[in-house]
Formats: structure tokens, C-alpha cells, sequence
């Protein structure tokens, strides 16, 4: 199971990439696309939606499961990864690289102190 170390991550199975543009690229974790099995379909929010820690994003629906996508930081959506309407499989396939969801600016960077390293991720799963 995969768990890069230049990503933060939460309880909730995301990840996030931090930009030194105060933006950042959000995805779940490879742990939860294996759980989830196969990723059917994802429903992002919209560009210009605000995001607010531990509230949803959008939801992920696999063959026997609907999950929804919890947001790390605060933050404005700023990009949708439009890929995932066509391949949603993306998410299982690549799920730190093409499978990613959404990039928002970040609103409250003392958030950041919240998330998990990749070592207490993996502690935690």
C-alpha cells in the first residue's frame, strides 16, 4: 500500500499536497480506493464552492458503497479533475497521480497543523 511522504494526509483517508502558491491538490488515500473497491463514479463540487474542514467535497460511489470526500483545510475550489466524469477508474489506478479530485486556495493555513504525516497514516491504518 502506497503512502508517499511528501503528502499530508487525515483520519478521513484523504490526501493532500500542499503548493508553495498556498494552493493545494486534494485525493483519497490508496488505502481507501482498496477499500472502497471499484470506483464507479465521483461527484466533485464546483469550481468557486468553498470548502470547509471536515465537511464534503463530493462523494466517491464504488460497485457496493457510496463515501463521501471530506475536505482537509479550508479552502476555495479552484479546479476539478474533469478526467473523473469519463474514467472514474483513475481513482483505483493512480489514485496520488491522475486520480486526483480537486485543487482548492487554502484559506486557513493553521490547518495544515491538523493533518497526518505519512508515517502516523500508516500508524493509523
Amino acid at each position: 500500500m502506497s503512502t508517499p511522504t511528501h503528502l499530508l494526509y487525515t483520519k478521513d483517508h484523504e490526501w493532500i499536497h500542499i503548493h508553495d502558491d498556498n494552493t493545494a491538490t486534494i485525493g483519497i488515500t490508496d488505502f481507501a480506493q482498496s477499500e472502497l473497491g471499484d470506483i464507479v463514479f465521483v461527484e466533485l463540487n464546483d469550481v468557486g464552492d468553498e470548502c470547509v474542514k471536515d465537511d464534503t467535497f463530493g462523494t466517491v460511489e464504488a460497485v457496493k458503497t457510496v463515501s463521501d470526500l471530506y475536505a482537509p483545510m479550508d479552502g476555495e475550489i479552484i479546479e476539478v479533475n474533469d478526467k473523473l466524469d469519463d474514467e472514474p477508474e483513475l481513482v483505483n489506478d493512480d489514485p496520488y497521480g491522475d486520480g486526483w479530485m480537486i485543487k482548492i486556495k487554502i484559506t486557513d493555513a493553521s490547518q495544515k497543523d491538523d493533518l497526518l504525516s505519512a508515517e502516523s497514516y500508516q500508524d493509523l491504518i
